[in-house]
């Protein structure tokens, strides 16, 4: 890459990003310390606090062994800074979400939190602001669910939200923000402390403004990161319900976003439960549909059924068999895509409730080929021009150039769009997206040559046949294609899970119909 092309990459990168956040990041980087607040025992107490029960999360630990992200390691001394598996596997150790797993022992949780306790102090990771928020959420969790009043811990978890008070993420956002109010209202719960609730809430009323969407949906459009913060907002909800010890304020305001975000969930769902894999997304990470359903209405929260599909850009079209999400928005939001993917105008499509054409997903946040095939267009259900990505994803988590979207027909049944992606290069796609009687009909419009992907399920057994594709139970024909190929590839449902799959590449010439049935 030549020396204008880096330049212009890191301009197209930066130049989104908020005065806030180059000030944060200035400041960080001068202003470093690694100490750590220190109290006298005598001078921190816990609040006896009353709740719902927390959902109970998936085995992580059993036996000496932790495994996240599909991969397991045994310890007979515990490094907490364990490095081999990478940086999210780390950060996943850090986060102690174990600690409320399914049949979790509460002696063996005491003992976990000491063997951290001994080597925390040298700990880097672990004082990092993300897994720090993430830790004092599930600490708190633990200690009130187990009825554990212990003063070292206390003293410990208190210099924890202190120290994650001075060091909020505002150079990044986003959901790393949210969660670092998340935790300061737990802590400010936990232990009755008006300073952490007013720092919570200067964060959780204006960044849940502007992160859920009008139409519910958090605003970095991954799904699974939805369910995410739905969870944390119900949980911050259940502690704010149950325990009148501040001015309340935030009671009813969380209570309607949750309802609002549930709404969303709620429509883009498959029938079978499953969230679409679209931008940064896996199973096996957050709280499922059903068990969110589930916990909400436990706190009497229910989806918002006024809620439409709008702003996410997510539409979903419908058949008596067949269920379709058309993804036909902008990467958003502007100054943090870091879990965005080139996929405009992608799509995923479900048949007799299982998956048959599914996006590649995302097995890895390491900075590899394998991040930077997932994040391709190519990786999508949609269109290539000249080899290029239609946004200009690079790194593990940086977008430079990226496309816009402007729709231009937006109805029940029938939506058309198009996208700037490719003007550098001269050219443009348009897409649209029409149920018409049983089918799906996809039109696909360039100024020249290009190629459509599309990536099934490692399930299906698919044949070309003439102008098409058949399948066990459906059909797709092509009008349009010059010339229609199959490679294989993978499709990463988990973290570190890839399976085989078919990917067809229809080459066209500017114009392309795709015609999709159930037989």
């Amino acid at each position: 890459m030549s020396l204008f092309s880096k330049f212009s990459r890191l301009w197209n990168t930066v130049r989104f990003l908020k005065p806030v956040q180059f000030y944060y990041r200035f400041k960080y980087s001068v202003w470093k310390t690694n100490s750590i607040p220190v109290y006298d025992l005598r001078h921190v107490s816990a609040n006896k606090l009353k709740f719902i029960p927390f959902p109970v999360l998936s085995v992580l630990y059993k036996n000496s062994t932790f495994k996240f992200l599909n991969i397991g390691k045994e310890f007979s001394e515990i490094d907490w800074e364990y490095p081999d598996y990478g940086r999210l596997w780390t950060y996943n150790l850090n986060y102690f979400e174990f600690l409320n797993q399914e049949g979790m022992n509460r002696e063996e949780g005491i003992r976990l939190i000491k063997d951290f306790e001994k080597s925390s102090r040298y700990n880097h990771t672990a004082w990092e602001p993300y897994p720090l928020s993430l830790r004092i959420i599930n600490w708190g969790r633990f200690f009130i669910s187990n009825k554990i009043d212990n003063r070292d811990f206390n003293t410990s978890l208190f210099s924890q939200v202190t120290a994650l008070s001075g060091k909020l993420e505002y150079h990044l956002l986003a959901n790393h923000l949210l969660e670092n109010g998340f935790a300061l209202l737990f802590g400010a719960y936990y232990f009755n402390n008006d300073f952490f609730y007013r720092k919570a809430c200067h964060i959780l009323i204006p960044q849940l403004r502007e992160q859920v969407l009008s139409d519910g949906a958090h605003f970095e459009l991954s799904p699974m990161y939805h369910c995410i913060m739905l969870g944390r907002v119900l949980d911050c909800y259940n502690l704010v319900s149950q325990n009148a010890l501040f001015n309340q304020e935030l009671e009813s305001f969380l209570k309607k976003k949750a309802g609002m975000m549930l709404g969303w969930l709620e429509k883009i769902v498959f029938k079978n439960g499953d969230i679409p894999l679209m931008n940064d997304a896996a199973f096996g990470i957050a709280l499922t549909y059903r068990q969110l359903k589930e916990y909400a209405g436990c706190l009497d929260i229910y989806p918002d059924i006024d809620i439409q599909l709008k702003e996410s850009g997510y539409r979903k079209f419908m058949t008596e068999k067949m269920e379709l999400l058309a993804d036909v928005g902008s990467i958003g939001p502007d100054y943090q895509p870091g879990h965005a993917h080139a996929d405009t105008f992608n799509f995923v499509l479900y048949l007799n409730e299982r998956p048959i054409i599914v996006d590649t997903g995302t097995s890895t946040y390491e900075v590899n080929e394998i991040r930077f095939y997932e994040r391709s267009t190519a990786a999508h259900n949609t269109v290539v021009v000249a080899g290029k990505n239609s946004s200009e994803v690079w790194g593990g988590h940086r977008v430079a150039r990226r496309a816009q979207v402007k729709i231009t027909k937006d109805s029940p049944d029938w939506i058309i769009a198009n996208h700037s992606g490719y003007d550098y290069l001269g050219d443009h796609h348009s897409r649209s997206f029409k149920r018409l009687n049983d089918s799906f009909i996809i039109e696909d419009c360039t100024k020249g040559e290009a190629c459509a992907y599309l990536h099934f399920a490692p399930e299906e057994e698919i044949e070309l046949v003439g102008n098409g594709i058949k399948g066990k139970d459906f059909r797709i024909v092509f009008e349009g294609a010059q010339n229609i190929t199959t490679d294989k590839k993978w499709h990463a449902s988990e973290f570190n899970k890839r399976i085989q799959n078919n990917v067809v590449c229809i080459q066209f010439d500017q114009k392309l119909l795709t015609c999709i049935q159930a037989l």
